[in-house]
């Protein structure tokens, strides 16, 4: 196995990395700190790849001495030796060509990204906002379990109760890589309340989840030109302080049409903080999107679309049943799913997509 670098990638690295260096050394770029920095990541990120690639060689070049020493010395003591030595330098290159291709293949920057949560009412009136409720409440839940922090960044209630739609701010290790499955169309089918017969009904949410782009991004996804930016009065219970003042935000990006609002903060300013970053989520998301065209055909063809519109998992309350349609998975665990013991359901989608990602990459 030799590292995945060729030669003529090589020698781009190379030259870039002797021109970064030259680069950094010019006064103008030291005394400009936005340029200083961001040329000095890209030095960091090409100099252990040269590094290792050079370690690589080096050990590759000792051990075809090892190997002309095995076949022309007839002595076995030496010969001995030799193979030892031979055992050693495979062992070394091993581990070199282990972190080279950590170098050349780095770990998502969005494994430790918050992230926003949005669960909005699909078909099923009434019921459909109710079980925008319920999810929210199983999310709230397995946040207080996996020690997050969650704050609801934009509401609106339903007429008898749950949400219309209800977005959230999710903060924590692994946070976004957990929950990353969890968008798509969820189903319930359950006897709702209000039902005097007792017939099931069936009902659906939709949930997003989206990296929070801040710490994230190499470069801004719009400039300050590109919003509409309008303030209003919060909607709640009147007499309430947010019915007093225009603390609420709203944020249109004029490019692509995109609206956000945040009123939940009593602050106009945390408000048009917390917009700003939910807007610039979006924005990433479907700047994503555009990046994985090509990923998720080869996605469709293994597992199906797995597209937003796309049914995932299905609550059955009479049964105590959850069935996620991806992977075939069935638990009859419904009660403790809904108090945020989501981890039995989580772990085999995380896992199945490590998996898929390793396949993705060998075919590629």
């Amino acid at each position: 196995m030799t590292p995945r670098i060729s030669p003529h990638q090589l020698d781009q690295f190379r030259e870039r990395h002797a021109e970064l260096a030259r680069l950094l050394a010019l006064s103008e770029v030291i005394t400009d700190r936005t340029r200083f920095q961001a040329l000095s990541q890209e030095w960091a990120r090409l100099d252990p790849i040269l590094r290792e690639q050079a370690c690589w060689e080096r050990f590759k070049h000792e051990r075809e001495e090892a190997l002309r020493l095995i076949q022309a010395n007839s002595d076995p003591e030496l010969e001995h030796l030799a193979r030892e030595e031979l055992d050693l330098l495979t062992r070394r290159m091993s581990a070199c060509e282990d972190r080279l291709n950590v170098y050349l293949n780095p770990p998502d920057r969005l494994a430790n990204a918050n992230l926003f949560l949005e669960i909005r009412a699909g078909t099923g009136g009434d019921e459909a906002a109710l079980f925008v409720g319920t999810l929210f409440r199983m999310y709230s839940r397995f946040a207080e379990r996996s020690a997050w922090s969650i704050e609801v960044i934009n509401h609106h209630a339903g007429e008898h109760g749950g949400f219309k739609e209800i977005i959230t701010r999710i903060e924590g290790s692994s946070a976004y890589p957990r929950l990353l499955h969890e968008a798509g169309t969820h189903r319930v089918q359950r006897v709702p309340k209000t039902e005097a017969q007792g017939r099931i009904h069936t009902s659906t949410a939709t949930v997003a989840v989206l990296p929070e782009p801040e710490g994230v991004l190499d470069t801004p996804l719009f400039s300050p030109s590109d919003l509409r930016i309008d303030t209003f009065r919060a909607s709640g219970a009147g007499g309430q302080h947010v019915n007093k003042t225009e603390s609420a935000i709203r944020i249109t990006h004029l490019p692509t049409g995109i609206s956000v609002e945040c009123q939940d903060e009593r602050s106009q300013h945390k408000n048009r903080a917390r917009a700003l970053a939910l807007l610039g989520a979006r924005l990433l998301a479907i700047q994503r999107e555009r990046e994985a065209d090509a990923v998720r055909v080869k996605r469709r063809e293994m597992v199906g679309s797995g597209d937003r519109a796309e049914r995932i998992r299905t609550y059955n309350y009479a049964q105590n049943r959850v069935t996620d349609h991806r992977i075939g998975l069935t638990l009859y665990q419904l009660d403790s799913i809904l108090e945020g013991d989501l981890d039995p359901l989580i772990d085999p989608l995380v896992a199945q997509a490590r998996e898929r990602s390793g396949l993705e990459s060998q075919s590629g």
